[in-house]
């Protein structure tokens, strides 16, 4: 015969709520399991799980900031260095600045057909 019990699931809230509850220690853990409908040794497993995640809540948060500050300004300057050989690229292509009497030019350079702002 198989059981039709289906597994209690329960939110964070409520594990947060009741492994509180067993920390304070103003119940035994037998009370609290009479009052929120919870096997004892469930209640156990959450308040270990509480008390042993708890100190990382005050961890250094800042050093995770700054790793990921740091891995931010590498992937920005990685962009600059390969805009600047883009930009390096373009003006040895098209022999910058190019001076037309300030109006738009159009330039065939190597093959390339390119449209340069005349003002600089």
């Amino acid at each position: 015969m198989t059981s039709n019990k289906q597994r209690k699931n329960y939110n964070s809230e409520f594990k947060a709520k009741v492994a509180l509850e067993a920390v304070k220690g103003r119940l035994t853990i037998n009370e609290l399991s009479k009052e929120f409908g919870v096997h004892p040794n469930q209640i156990s497993k959450w308040k270990n799980q509480f008390l042993e995640s708890f100190p990382q809540i005050f961890e250094n948060s800042k050093a995770a900031q700054v790793a990921e500050n740091e891995e931010l300004t590498n992937q920005l300057y990685q962009q600059i260095g390969q805009l600047k050989v883009e930009l390096d690229w373009v003006k040895k292509i098209c022999h910058f600045p190019v001076k037309c009497g300030g109006r738009w030019s159009n330039r065939r350079t190597n093959g390339f057909r390119l449209f340069v702002n005349a003002n600089f």
